[in-house]
């Protein structure tokens, strides 16, 4: 939602403490989202067949359909039989200033998914989620010897230090943006070189500066972004990154090929309003794949990815 005046010009001072306001909004838009869908939708539509692991609400019907039609695999979600499926609400003013609520509704039972029930799988993203889940999934990836990926981004800020240690041991790949990289540094008290002897590889994305790709004891890996145009929204591009870097490892791409489809598809989410509203035509990716990495490595991507070279049935 928008709102064309300024938040602050509706406070009163001494009146702080029994905060009672309404804004006239000029419009409302409703996306779909979260992470999860964000990122099976991405991966479907690069060709794979993605496996949604996630809990949902009375309210689904529509969105299941729309995930369906569009080849995510939903016969996993979770369906609660009394709360809505998580959503969030954001008003933003024309100083581009946001009041904005969480509701977790029927997020807070995905506690009550068994990974076991999904096998045989390639691997386990675990997201950010309701944090029990996230803790129970990792100790089943553990136990049961499932490879994972450790991808908590905005719980790192409400997980304490012990329960992120637990997330990110043992992962074949962890995901942070920069600002997330020092959170889990500072929280977990490990230095860098501690996590990269825990994880296989820690992928930490830089906005407009691209990616960096780190294992323990070799030299990190930088990934240049694809430049965007036009209007920029940037909800859901790191869910982009990740959907493209999946796909790409998944159909046997290097680290660095993965990271050039994961930046490309990011780059087409930031273009679009909304996470899940972009149009993805193989000849128009593999041109702006090219362009930033060169036409051998769009080769080497076209080749891996059916879709992508046209081969997809």
């Amino acid at each position: 939602m928008s709102y064309s005046g300024r938040f602050t010009d509706s406070l009163v001072q001494d009146q702080i403490d029994k905060v009672s306001l309404s804004f006239l909004v000029t419009d409302l838009i409703v996306r779909r989202g979260g992470v999860a869908a964000n990122i099976a939708l991405g991966m479907a539509r690069l060709g794979v067949s993605p496996v949604l692991a996630a809990a949902a609400g009375t309210d689904f019907s529509d969105y299941h359909s729309h995930l369906v039609k569009n080849g995510v695999d939903t016969q996993s979600v979770y369906l609660s039989e009394s709360q809505l499926t998580a959503r969030f609400s954001c008003t933003t003013d024309m100083d581009q200033n946001q009041i904005a609520s969480f509701y977790a509704g029927a997020m807070s039972e995905a506690r009550h998914i068994r990974l076991s029930d999904l096998e045989p799988f390639h691997l386990a993203l675990i997201g950010p989620n309701d944090p029990v889940a996230m803790l129970n999934y990792t100790e089943e990836c553990r136990t049961k010897g499932y490879p994972f990926a450790a991808d908590p981004s905005q719980q790192l800020s409400i997980m304490n230090g012990e329960d992120i240690r637990r997330l990110v041991a043992g992962a074949a790949y962890l995901f942070t943006n920069e600002y997330e990289h020092a959170m889990l540094l500072e929280k977990t008290g490990w230095t860098h070189e501690e996590v990269l002897d825990l994880v296989a590889v820690w992928i930490t994305t830089q906005g407009a500066a691209g990616v960096r790709i780190e294992r323990a004891r070799q030299s990190a890996v930088r990934v240049p972004a694809v430049p965007a145009s036009g209007s920029l929204e940037p909800t859901g591009v790191g869910d982009g990154f990740r959907a493209g870097f999946l796909t790409a490892t998944a159909c046997g791409l290097e680290l660095y090929d993965a990271a050039m489809v994961g930046c490309t598809l990011a780059t087409l989410v930031l273009e679009c309003d909304g996470p899940q509203e972009y149009d993805l035509q193989p000849s128009t990716f593999l041109s702006r794949l090219a362009g930033v990495y060169g036409e051998a490595a769009a080769a080497r991507i076209s080749a891996r990815i059916a879709v992508l070279s046209g081969s997809a049935a």
